[in-house]
């Protein structure tokens, strides 16, 4: 490969390469900035048989978690709102996302059955990755979370995204914005039309997370959710070096994850195996698949034997 095919594919790369163009081209000073995540080393001890990891044939997945998580200021426990597993497949140079459902009826240890994401609530990570396992059939051992508050930070620092938005989506998430701006007493930047446009930091995450007036639920929220990680990805991929060098150091500081250094850097390795990934992305339950159940119809109820061995085929095959 030429010098100049090597600048060029640079300039292409996602989150995940651009780590690895720090240590070529940052030296030392780039390499710890480009690290400068929060590392949460609290499962490095905690063994495989306690997270209820599922052997796996030997293959080049690694499964991680990706949490999206809430932290309230009235002292409510910090909540995931948002769950996906990251599937990075170093044979095949591979990125795979599943998203679960947060409402889907589960068991959590010791606190028999409830909505997937109070596993987080109840025992954080741990015990949400636990809980993903057994539900999914899954071999996930680490993790990677991002604040929402942090998210909104987050996508202003990459100078927003391109969505489109429709106007019940509008409307509903300008509510959301003006709380959200007004809490800071500050005078709120409200999505003044329908249809593609540039969206900042608190828009685009307030987008992200609605759920009411008319926005589709649950199913509307985790599209959403996927329509702004893809627009990140777009953005990052569209700056030229120099900015990704910026970039990156802006970026990592919103991140706590129970990877390494050296393991992050396997990932991407991996990833860029085979060369410039697509992300591919899928969601459980399917369309059809599914009904609402509880007393209230809290929970979305759906067979999780067959999720587990849906996840798999998406996954290994």
């Amino acid at each position: 490969m030429t010098l100049r095919r090597f600048f060029r594919i640079l300039r292409r790369w996602t989150f995940l390469a651009i780590i690895i163009a720090g240590l070529f081209f940052g030296g030392k000073f780039v390499y710890n900035s480009f690290f400068s995540y929060t590392h949460d080393n609290s499962l490095d001890n905690v063994s495989d048989e306690e997270l209820a990891v599922n052997v796996k044939p030997q293959t080049g997945v690694t499964n991680i978690a990706l949490f999206g998580v809430d932290t309230r200021s009235n002292g409510e426990p910090v909540r995931s709102d948002s769950m996906m597993v990251m599937s990075v497949d170093s044979d095949n140079g591979t990125i795979k996302l599943v998203s679960l459902m947060r409402d889907s009826r589960v068991e959590v240890e010791d606190h028999g059955t409830q909505k997937l994401c109070h596993a987080y609530s109840f025992g954080g990570a741990k015990l949400a990755i636990k809980t993903i396992n057994q539900s999914f059939g899954l071999d996930i051992t680490d993790y990677a979370e991002v604040n929402f508050q942090q998210m909104a930070e987050l996508i202003e620092a990459i100078g927003g995204v391109n969505i489109d938005v429709s106007d019940a989506e509008r409307k509903e998430a300008n509510k959301y914005i003006t709380e959200y701006y007004e809490s800071y007493g500050l005078e709120p930047i409200l999505i003044e039309q329908t249809g593609y446009q540039r969206l900042n930091g608190v828009q685009a995450m307030t987008y992200a997370r609605i759920r009411k007036g008319g926005t589709g639920d649950d199913w509307g929220r985790v599209e959403r959710q996927g329509i702004v990680l893809n627009a990140m990805f777009a953005e990052i991929k569209n700056k030229s070096l120099p900015e990704l060098i910026t970039l990156m150091p802006k970026l990592m500081p919103y991140i706590t994850t129970s990877l390494t250094k050296t393991e992050m850097i396997s990932l991407a390795k991996g990833a860029l195996s085979k060369g410039i990934p697509e992300i591919e992305h899928y969601r459980v339950p399917e369309d059809g698949q599914w009904n609402y159940g509880g007393s209230h119809d809290e929970y979305i109820v759906y067979d999780l034997n067959k999720a587990a061995e849906t996840i798999d085929n998406y996954l290994y095959t």
